[in-house]
């Protein structure tokens, strides 16, 4: 388990849906963990609670994010490019949502550059552990999320995945299935390899539960230099994950 005086963790897209969980997840173990939020704007910092230890920084602009990396044990990366719904949509008509992405912020920019400035500043700053948070699909180049604004979504951040893989530093990384707005800590938690989930039942997950997944691969060797797909059976078909240690050694995979 962890070492009995509290590690400093970071969290980057702290203002997302799933960064704003495990930053309250730290925060509420104040023995375990110091916890470190990085946002993108002073209205996300707001949002959160405008704490000092919220960082505002972009990813994409190396220097910006260093102070927030200065002094940390371990780095939660959960930043990501979000697609947008271009307006006019009219479901009533039988049309088909179309998506864009903002200038600057493609996948390209935040899924590749954005978490290869993370992951160089967090080596150069001596930081023994990356959890990052991607997602399941990234097998298929022809997958339907890469076609969304024309992003290749999946494949950029397949190409960030491979990176932290190589740098030498200690990673965990979480190929989450789609994610839920459910409460955590009442499914039984699967995990798997190369996509093959995706050709089951279940390919689903809380995003309370990928927050969990994030802090407690803090705790334990076994999460140390592996990658898996993640993802969750009904509530109430099985009993919850409470074993982790269990969970991450039951991977063999290392990408």
């Amino acid at each position: 388990m962890a070492a009995s005086s509290p590690i400093t963790v970071l969290v980057t897209g702290a203002g997302g849906r799933t960064g704003q969980i495990v930053y309250r997840k730290l925060k509420e173990n104040p023995n375990q963990f110091v916890a470190r939020g990085l946002v993108r704007t002073e209205e996300s910092k707001q949002k959160i609670g405008a704490a000092d230890d919220v960082f505002v920084g972009d990813i994409r602009d190396a220097g910006s994010i260093v102070p927030a990396i200065q002094g940390i044990d371990s780095l939660i990366i959960l930043t990501s490019a979000v697609p947008l719904m271009k307006p006019g949509f009219d479901p009533t008509k039988g049309q088909r949502p179309e998506f864009y992405f903002d200038d600057g912020a493609y996948p390209e920019q935040v899924d590749w550059i954005g978490q290869k400035n993370q992951i160089d500043a967090a080596k150069a700053a001596g930081v023994k552990h990356i959890v990052l948070v991607g997602s399941m699909g990234g097998t298929n180049p022809n997958h339907p999320l890469n076609k969304l604004g024309n992003g290749n979504i999946l494949v950029w951040k397949r190409k960030a995945e491979q990176y932290l893989a190589d740098s030498g530093v200690p990673y965990t990384i979480i190929r989450a299935g789609g994610l839920l707005d459910k409460d955590g800590g009442l499914r039984e938690l699967i995990v798997g390899k190369d996509d093959e989930l995706l050709q089951t039942e279940t390919k689903t997950i809380p995003r309370a539960d990928v927050a969990e997944v994030c802090i407690q691969a803090l705790n334990y060797e076994e999460a140390k230099f592996k990658a898996f797909d993640l993802a969750s059976k009904p509530e109430g078909v099985a009993a919850p994950t409470k074993d982790f240690k269990a969970l991450f050694s039951r991977i063999t995979t290392r990408f």
